[in-house]
C-alpha cells in the first residue's frame, strides 16, 4: 500500500510540474478557423527550430477545388493536396526556418455563386506533435513513465529554446558591435574630411586676400 501511494504521489508531482510548463506547450499548438472566399488564397506562417517534428489536421466545410501546399522559406514543397478536403500531414524540419501553410480556392467558370469555405486547421509541433499513446502500447511504459517521458522532451524542447535564444542574443550583439565599430570609424573619417575641408578655406581665403592686397 505504501509502494502504491509512493508511486501515486510521484505521479501527482509530474503532473503537477507538466502544468507549470503548460504556457509553452500552448506555443506548440496552433489551432485556427477562418472563411475562405472563392478564387482567393489565405497563408499562415511560422517559424519553427530544426529537427522539430510537425503534424497537422484539417477540414474544409464545402467540397470544392480548393489546394492545400505547405512549403518553406526558399519553396521547397513538403506537402501538397489537390482538391482538399479533409486531411492529416506531418513532416520533420531540416532547419530553423520559417514554413508557410497556404489555401487556394478555385471555382471554375459558369458555377455560380460558390459560398465562402470554412477552413479548420490544427497543428502541433515538438512535444505536443509526439503521439505518446502509441509511445506507450510500443515501449509497454507505465502511466508514470509515459509522463516522465513527456516532461523529459519537454525540458528537451525548453533547452533547446533557450540555448537558439542565447545564439540570436550573441549574434545580435556581435552585429551591435560591428555596427558601433563602423559608426565610430564613419564619424572619425568625417570629422578629418570636415577639419581639412575648414584649413583649406581658411588658406585659400588667405591666398585669396593677399591677392587683392587686403591683408598683408
Amino acid at each position: 500500500l505504501s509502494e502504491l501511494s509512493g508511486i501515486e504521489m510521484e505521479l501527482a508531482m509530474a503532473r503537477f510540474a507538466t502544468l507549470l510548463l503548460i504556457p509553452v506547450l500552448i506555443e506548440s499548438v496552433l489551432s485556427i478557423s477562418f472563411f475562405l472566399p472563392v478564387n482567393s488564397r489565405k497563408c499562415l506562417r511560422e517559424e519553427i527550430h530544426k529537427d522539430v517534428l510537425v503534424t497537422g489536421e484539417y477540414v474544409i466545410s464545402d467540397e470544392s477545388n480548393t489546394k492545400l501546399k505547405i512549403t518553406d522559406s526558399s519553396g521547397h514543397i513538403l506537402y501538397s493536396k489537390e482538391d482538399a478536403t479533409k486531411g492529416k500531414f506531418a513532416f520533420t524540419t531540416e532547419d530553423y526556418d520559417m514554413f508557410e501553410v497556404c489555401f487556394e480556392s478555385k471555382s471554375p467558370m459558369g458555377t455560380g455563386r460558390i459560398p465562402d469555405q470554412l477552413v479548420n486547421l490544427d497543428m502541433k509541433h515538438g512535444v505536443e506533435a509526439k503521439n505518446y499513446e502509441e509511445i506507450a502500447k510500443v515501449e509497454k511504459l507505465k502511466p508514470l513513465e509515459v509522463e516522465l517521458r513527456r516532461m523529459e522532451d519537454l525540458s528537451e524542447s525548453i533547452v533547446n529554446d533557450f540555448a537558439y535564444m542565447k545564439r540570436r542574443e550573441e549574434e545580435m550583439r556581435d552585429t551591435n558591435e560591428s555596427t558601433n565599430t563602423r559608426v565610430l570609424y564613419f564619424s572619425l573619417f568625417s570629422m578629418c574630411c570636415l577639419i581639412g575641408l575648414a584649413t583649406w578655406q581658411v588658406f585659400y581665403l588667405r591666398r585669396f586676400f593677399k591677392a587683392k592686397k587686403l591683408i598683408e
